[in-house]
């Protein structure tokens, strides 16, 4: 009950002290409960409840998908203002700044979901003193590299075109191409 709200918090704080826009924070937080369906629907297939165990393993994913999110974000603002530097400032340079942003990620974001889950199943699949409480700490985090990286490949880029075009309309200097 404290846990876990005090985390997400803290997590926000984080956010919108690296972003410092109010906007940002809350897209990259308003992706973590999409992106911890996938360990929900985990659990539910292992047949496990929600204990003190899944939770920590909520946490955790939690803490992943926001870095995948922040990640992204990162990326997606800085070949934006590639384009902008470089007198690109449309929409249309929007959209292609989103485009590269976004496969520069793909190769990292599924190493890193390969490793994260090679490195969880021998906990998951385990068996010995401790495997019963480690399964429900690993099994969220597992189930939950489905969904995250695809999040994070696909609605953040999406999301954050949403929020940037309307930046450009509202900037009556700007071209806007549609």
């Amino acid at each position: 009950k404290l846990v876990v709200p005090a985390t997400l918090l803290i997590i926000f704080v984080l956010l919108y002290l690296t972003f410092a826009r109010l906007d940002e924070a809350l897209l990259i937080m308003a992706t973590l409960p999409f992106a911890l369906t996938g360990g929900a629907w985990f659990l539910y297939l292992l047949g496990f409840n929600l204990s003190v165990a899944t939770g920590v393993g909520f946490i955790a994913l939690a803490g992943v998908s926001a870095e995948f999110g922040v990640i992204m974000l990162l990326y997606l603002k800085n070949t934006w203002a590639e384009r902008e530097d470089l007198g690109d400032s449309t929409e249309r340079g929007l959209v292609a700044a989103i485009r590269e942003g976004a496969v520069q990620r793909v190769r990292p974001k599924a190493m890193t979901v390969a490793v994260i889950i090679a490195g969880l199943l021998p906990i998951l699949l385990g068996s010995g003193t401790g495997s019963e409480v480690m399964s429900r700490i690993a099994a969220p985090m597992v189930g939950g590299m489905v969904t995250a990286p695809l999040l994070s490949l696909f609605v953040i880029p999406a999301a954050y075109y949403l929020i940037r075009r309307r930046r450009l309309l509202a900037e009556p200097d700007k071209e806007v191409n549609t």
